[in-house]
């Protein structure tokens, strides 16, 4: 983006759309954010962001509003147009399972939002945080936030956080597609398939974090019944369920030398063993036998 003097967004009641889109264009332009009806001169500057009002879309002039779409177009809100306009927004949309669900409440409303997730509109009303209602209601009642105050520096950080995630994400399932290895098991006398992360010189912070994310794209959802990987605390592993399937319940594990922790639940255990014909043992020990 050219350089940028101010980010304009509409006054009166705020909604999540425009408070993260300007959140996210907070982390590439650290300036003030307006909260008024823009002008003539607003949406034809380049270095002025209009965003969810102003009824146009206009990358190139950084007027990002979807109030002019077509009734029928699909949900889309002026948090997808800054992403789209920033090459994030392919990636949102696979790893940010909320944001289609932000797409619909802004362009559809909560009742039709409800029926779209099957579920009442009482339930979506029960996942209402404190911490949404406090930061919408404290923008809406600001006229312009600059740098220093909490509010502005708290959107920065929500926008930088939400860009590390999508960078760190990516960069990590490309990680996970490297190293990964695919076993295919018989676990009490049923093909399985386990999904091993091996150690590696650096280790992730979180070696597990993507691995879940990188089966869903990798179409493997239906087959894989567990994950196992480096465990951060020891030179050990980490043997957890995948989606908690039933097939394995770790607390079979309980009494075995090399487990130092096994779940009450039964869902991860922690082994020291890093052989790997060891490592697959010891999940044909926590296979349950199909009913």
């Amino acid at each position: 983006m050219p350089s940028i003097d101010s980010i304009l967004t509409h006054p009166g009641g705020a909604h999540k759309d425009e408070f993260l889109a300007c959140c996210v264009l907070l982390a590439f332009h650290p300036v003030p954010v307006l909260r008024r009806e823009p002008t003539a001169e607003d949406l034809a500057s380049q270095r002025t962001c209009v965003v969810d009002v102003g009824h146009v879309h206009q990358p190139e002039l950084h007027n990002f509003d979807h109030h002019q779409l077509p009734r029928e177009h699909a949900p889309t809100c002026s948090l997808s147009l800054v992403l789209q306009h920033v090459g994030l927004y392919e990636d949102a949309r696979q790893f940010c399972d909320w944001l289609e669900t932000a797409e619909w409440f802004d362009c559809r409303g909560p009742f039709s939002t409800a029926k779209w997730l099957g579920i009442s509109s009482e339930s979506l009303s029960r996942l209402v945080s404190p911490v949404d209602i406090t930061l919408l209601r404290r923008f809406a009642l600001a006229s312009r936030l600059e740098p220093g105050q909490p509010l502005w520096e708290v959107m920065r950080m929500i926008g930088e956080d939400l860009l590390e995630y999508l960078h760190s994400l990516r960069s990590r399932l490309d990680f996970i597609a490297h190293h990964v290895q695919i076993w295919p098991l018989e676990l009490a006398g049923t093909p399985a398939t386990v999904l091993f992360l091996p150690r590696t010189t650096p280790l992730p912070d979180d070696p597990s974090q993507g691995m879940d994310r990188y089966i869903e794209a990798s179409g493997l959802s239906a087959k894989v019944v567990a994950t196992v990987t480096p465990d951060r605390r020891s030179t050990g592993y980490g043997l957890a369920r995948y989606r908690d399937n039933m097939r394995l319940d770790f607390t079979r594990l309980a009494n075995q030398p090399d487990v130092h922790f096994a779940h009450a639940r039964g869902f991860v255990a922690k082994t020291s063993a890093t052989d790997l014909e060891r490592l697959q043992n010891l999940l044909r020990l926590s296979a349950v036998t199909p009913a």
